[in-house]
């Protein structure tokens, strides 16, 4: 599996945060998308190209986690909380009809 060079934009409204506190996460990424009905111009279908998979781990531990469907938008925004219970690296992973993913990171201090 490929790691794609998109960086996605990722907010998280706490950065420090007392055990137990809820944390907000946002995140846009863009992709370039292809729904699997379109043909190209030999006539052949151009395979789908969506992102199916997403998920969230804080210091390696999944905290939220999603499975889009076709209607999903080409460059989805995604909004969620988790409760803060150890500090660690904030690791959002966004994964392709083709396996390829597209990783973002920030990071979080429980006090």
């Amino acid at each position: 599996m490929a790691t794609s060079s998109v960086k996605p934009r990722i907010k998280l409204d706490k950065k420090e945060a007392k055990q137990g506190d809820i944390v907000e996460v946002k995140a846009l990424v863009s992709h370039v998308m292809e729904t699997g009905q379109r043909k190209s111009a030999d006539g052949n279908v151009i395979p789908r190209k969506i992102l199916n998979k997403f998920t969230c781990t804080v210091n390696g531990k999944e905290v939220f986690s999603a499975d889009f469907e076709p209607a999903v938008s080409a460059n989805p925004y995604i909004q969620f909380k988790f409760k803060a219970t150890e500090s660690g690296p904030v690791v959002l992973t966004w994964i392709d009809d083709d396996g390829s993913k597209i990783v973002g990171e920030d990071s979080i201090k429980v006090i």
